[in-house]
């Protein structure tokens, strides 16, 4: 019985660091351009997730670290959503859904962003169409409530009469 403990402790270590520094080496796409992410969005029918964060944010690491990074790597929401993020405290410039380059803190404030994190759920020309989650809380909960509203987000792209059948996360009054 000894003689597998060590080797069984040695690869669960082993199969943990792994893991770990996959997780490190994906990172989050950042916004550069929403109108050529937009032109992204509409050929493969797609919404977008815009993350609104800033740098010295814990919330903003933990929803990375717990969610979106394990979302990327893997692979399973390829298909269901394009993910983007924005960071505001660091003084960059984004090209807005027409193209125009503007400061991201003055598209934060088009969007009435004003926590971090926030989600915003959009479609191809910017317009929100699934609810936004704004912070982050109960972290049992809060990867069904994003799956929640990812798929209401694809679903008013893919088929709006299927929302008939989802409960949450409906937008009750566009922002744009």
């Amino acid at each position: 019985m000894r003689r597998l403990y060590k080797p069984a402790v040695f690869g669960c270590a082993l199969l943990w660091l792994l893991t770990t520094a996959l997780r490190a080496e994906v990172e989050v796409p950042v916004a550069r351009n929403l109108h050529t992410d937009g032109q992204l969005a509409h050929n493969k029918q797609l919404p977008i997730l815009l993350t609104f964060s800033a740098d010295e944010c814990s919330y903003c690491e933990l929803l990375e670290e717990e969610f979106l990074q394990p979302m990327l790597l893997g692979g399973e929401y390829r298909d269901k959503i394009i993910i983007r993020k924005l960071v505001l405290d660091n003084g960059s410039r984004v090209a807005d859904f027409s193209g125009q380059q503007i400061d991201a803190t003055r598209l934060s404030d088009r969007y009435r962003v004003y926590v971090t994190p926030t989600m915003l759920f959009i479609d191809e020309n910017g317009t929100e169409i699934a609810e936004r989650m704004v912070g982050i809380n109960t972290l049992e909960l809060f990867g069904g409530y994003l799956d929640d509203c990812i798929e209401t987000a694809w679903l008013m792209i893919r088929n709006p009469a299927g929302l008939v059948k989802l409960p949450g996360c409906r937008l009750k009054q566009p922002i744009r």
